[in-house]
């Protein structure tokens, strides 16, 4: 099957540079592209692979060991010291973000436990791409527990077995290359942290350039023996002077000066820990050694923050990653290198004027309006108001109470498809428990059952234990009496701390809003957090108050998401004062509407935002019909309403 070319990619300018200068120094940690659909993601990274020099194995050893450093724990060692080499191709292997624990660590070889009885270990994907690239399509998506089978691996670059009989540890040392739409999720801080470099990519908006990639793709799709012909010679150079840059590396000089530098430009930036510091001066050596120099300047080091910085910047999900450009080029002398930092890594790269500033336009939030809005007059238009909402803080974990059947999470327990084996059960269907199936059959045969299909008398399936994620939906009054005394700032601030808290437990969230006289569906269930905190900062408050179109439409919501996601359970919390001002019997309708959500049994927190000496306590009766929690709206506090709503999501 035909690859793509590499260097017959034009507008990726920042991504060729980053995926080659870590095939020039694989010690730089890889890269994390983040991009909108469409980008050619992973049409380069498997171009890249292409690319990679050829690897030196021990002949015969499943482990990939270097003759000229052989492991001494190999499991398949020791090996003589003149065992003989093979020569292959490095390897792309790709780990499917739905991949089961033992793929990915390798487990028993279930065969030769069945047929012989023996214990031989099968490896799994992390021994596969030993010296190689690992990649990961989807990379936010992915598992919790196979998240931390690669944060372990990255980082003591060894894979470490212990179960079903197995005791093995082998070497696990890879490039890690990850994709990813930030729209469908952001990626845990541990695993973010321990890719090297990082790239934002979207699609040229130069018609030119854009009508190039299409003509290009399209010659590439009706004959693709003759494309990659015609791209061959570039291919073969730009391979040829990857090996060079290799080979070219050690020579390359660090000084002092270019140290203090590199320490300098990321205490400026204020990153977490030291391995900023160790990255971007592993990637100006590489950059130094791709461009053919042997020393590196201020022009390599300002290359290498622009690409090991801007994803180490980020305190919490909703900050937008990126860099101050200028505060670089004022840290560095606003030195112009000779060679151009920014161009392709063939060096004639399509004109784009330089690497676009993956930070996005400059500009912070819009500037908000009074924080007070008195209530409409019904003989006036009502007014609105934008609040901003306060710096999130750290909620305490709320779960569920009892064990659910959910979606792989971080939150309430539940039996899942993925985590840990807490027992075993007989069924035709779930991941088979090998010992338990192992034991059952010798079982069976000392007492003289008939074997079944396949040589078995008993199968037996794993018990899996895990976390879940749930559903988190928002409903919001955003009508006037909400804006009043900066109470829109309070609710705001509470409920961008639970998107934070969902966030970390990988939920899926909701935002329905309701003011004048409709409810919407602000933001569609998804797991894109900062795609509801920007939709939250950007509500307005103003107009009458339609509560039961706001309960009605969470209502539909969860039917609709229960549809599509039956074993995912619901949190449905109502941010209201309850004055229900939209139309005629408008409280009426509005307790009528809470006991269809009751009806479908959603679980439920009510928070009452009505405040002063003189109280209707409309909020208070929606609590109980809904059968929800009730909470004031002065206790909208990080422990009191992550307390109220513990346990709620049952």
């Amino acid at each position: 099957m035909h690859v793509y070319p590499f260097s017959a990619v034009v507008g990726s300018d920042d991504l060729a540079l980053a995926l080659t200068l870590c095939a020039v120094s694989p010690e730089i940690g890889g890269v994390l592209v983040r991009g909108e659909k469409g980008t050619a993601k992973s049409t380069m990274v498997r171009a890249q692979a292409a690319l990679l020099p050829q690897v030196d194995e021990v002949e015969g050893c499943r482990f990939a060991c270097d003759p000229r450093s052989v492991d001494p724990a190999c499991p398949d060692g020791p090996h003589p010291t003149n065992a003989p080499v093979r020569r292959r191709p490095a390897r792309l292997v790709e780990l499917p973000v739905g991949a089961t624990e033992d793929r990915v660590t390798g487990s028993l070889h279930l065969q030769k436990a069945l047929s012989a009885g023996t214990a031989e270990y099968e490896p799994g994907l992390l021994a596969l791409a030993h010296r190689g690239v690992l990649y990961v399509d989807e990379v936010n998506l992915l598992h919790d527990h196979l998240v931390d089978l690669l944060l372990d691996a990255a980082a003591m670059g060894r894979s470490t077995v212990e179960r079903d009989g197995v005791s093995v540890t082998h070497a696990a040392r890879f490039v890690l290359v990850g994709t990813m739409n930030p729209e469908e999720g952001e990626l845990r801080p541990q695993l973010l942290d321990r890719f090297g470099l990082t790239v934002d990519v979207a699609a040229p908006r130069d018609p030119q350039l854009r009508a190039e990639i299409i003509r290009r793709r399209l010659a590439f799709d009706a004959d693709p023996a003759a494309f990659t012909a015609q791209w061959a010679d570039a291919e073969a150079a730009l391979s040829e002077r990857i090996v060079d840059a290799r080979h070219r590396m050690p020579q390359v000089q660090l000084g002092d000066a270019a140290l203090v530098a590199i320490a300098e430009v990321c205490a400026a930036f204020d990153v977490d820990g030291m391995r900023a510091d160790l990255v971007t001066a592993k990637t100006a050596v590489a950059h130094a050694a791709w461009e053919g120099r042997g020393e590196v300047t201020r022009g390599d080091i300002a290359v290498a923050a622009k690409l090991a910085l801007p994803h180490r910047r980020r305190r919490n999900p909703f900050d937008s990653p990126g860099m101050d450009e200028d505060l670089l080029d004022e840290l560095l002398g606003n030195t112009a290198p000779d060679e151009d930092p920014d161009g392709g890594p063939d060096g004639d790269g399509p004109d784009g004027g330089g690497a676009p500033d993956p930070s996005g336009p400059a500009g912070g939030e819009a500037d908000s309006a009074s924080p007070e809005t008195e209530p409409e007059q019904k003989s006036a238009p009502a007014p609105t108001a934008v609040s901003a909402p306060g710096d999130p803080y750290r909620t305490r974990l709320f779960t569920a109470d009892r064990t659910g059947r959910g979606a792989p999470g971080r939150r309430s327990r539940a039996r899942t498809t993925t985590g840990r084996t807490v027992g075993e059960r007989r069924g035709d269907t779930g991941p088979i428990h090998l010992p338990a199936t192992i034991r059952a059959n010798a079982l069976s045969h000392s007492v003289g059952q008939q074997a079944g299909p396949g040589g078995l008398r008993e199968l037996r399936r794993r018990v899996i234990e895990g976390r879940e994620a749930n559903l988190v939906l928002l409903c919001v009054d955003a009508s006037g009496s909400m804006a009043a005394k900066q109470r829109m700032t309070q609710v705001k601030t509470a409920i961008l701390s639970l998107l934070l808290d969902a966030y970390r437990r990988r939920d899926t969230v909701g935002l329905v809003t309701f003011r004048g006289t409709t409810a919407s569906l602000t933001l569609p269930p998804t797991s894109s957090v900062d795609v509801a905190a920007a939709r939250l900062r950007d509500l307005p408050a103003g107009g009458r108050t339609p509560l039961a179109e706001g309960l009605i439409e969470s209502a539909e919501t969860v039917r609709r998401h229960r549809l599509r996601d039956p074993d995912r359970r619901a949190l449905l919390v109502v941010v209201t004062d309850g004055r229900a001002t939209s139309g005629e019997n408008a409280v009426n309708r509005a307790l009528a509407a809470a006991d269809v959500v009751a009806e479908q049994r959603i679980s439920a927190v009510v928070v009452d935002s009505e405040t002063g000496r003189f109280r209707m306590g409309l909020a208070g009766r929606l609590a109980e019909r809904l059968g929800a929690e009730y909470m004031q709206v002065g206790d909208i506090h990080a422990d009191a309403l992550t307390g109220i709503v513990r346990g709620r999501a049952a």
